[in-house]
């Protein structure tokens, strides 16, 4: 599908707090490409993770699914019988948008699109889980009783995999790293101007935490295996599996 550049913080703009609204989802596959390092890995591993966990006559969740991006990677890398992707996002413009994507390309497993908050979704008789820099979005004090009706919800030795921008304990650390990823953008034609206004719109809309944060917090609900399989800057990708 053609997707429009991202130029949305381009010229100077009102700060606003950030939004999956329709001008955001018309340019998310152009903002991703430019300001998520490691994306395109991330996707290629969770047809890969797919193809290895998901087992006959289970379910699948994508939670914060946007365009749909995981949901068409678990769909190519299955290959078992009676499975279902169900696909979840509280943007009804983002939702939209990614129906004309599911519509668009080619899958084999069929994806099932709901509107909902992910904090009210039931997830029953899950093999595979995908939260793509969906939690970030949280609020902190709900995202232990998210993962924990997850795990409840996922069949043993189903996989999670949780992406997520993260800070750093050094200050030192959390600058240099920081300060990469902007460069990152820059390298991918962001101005200053850019990466400042639509950092002063994520700001208390997007809340990064610490790697071992995360890692603890899957372990107290009850993961007992999990592990940062991907970092590049200030992202990272864990895998969980129950």
């Amino acid at each position: 599908m053609n997707t429009k550049s991202d130029t949305l913080f381009s010229a100077p703009v009102k700060s606003t707090p950030f939004q999956f609204d329709k001008s955001v989802a018309e340019v998310f596959p152009d903002m991703i490409k430019r300001s998520v390092p490691g994306y395109d890995i991330i996707i290629k591993q969770i047809e890969k993770l797919a193809g290895q966990f998901v087992k006959n006559n289970t379910n699948c969740f994508d939670l914060g699914c946007s365009l749909g991006a995981a949901s068409l990677a678990m769909s190519k890398g299955i290959h078992q019988d009676d499975c279902k992707i169900i696909a979840v996002d509280n943007s009804e413009a983002m939702l939209g948008r990614c129906q004309q994507h599911i519509n668009a390309f080619k899958h084999s497993t069929p994806v099932e699109l709901h509107l909902a908050d992910i904090l009210d979704m039931p997830v029953e008789n899950a093999a595979m889980v995908v939260l793509n820099f969906t939690l970030q979005f949280i609020q902190n004090e709900k995202r232990s009783a998210l993962l924990s009706r997850i795990y409840e919800g996922m069949n043993p030795g189903g996989v999670l995999l949780l992406s997520e921008k993260i800070i750093f304990k050094n200050p030192t650390i959390n600058r240099l790293l920081t300060n990469l990823h902007h460069d990152f953008k820059k390298e991918n034609g962001y101005s200053d101007l850019e990466i400042s206004q639509k950092r002063n719109a994520l700001e208390n809309v997007l809340t990064p935490e610490t790697l071992d944060n995360h890692l603890t917090r899957l372990n107290r609900v009850g993961f007992s295996t999990a592990t940062c399989w991907l970092q590049q800057f200030n992202f990272i990708s864990i895998i969980a599996i129950k």
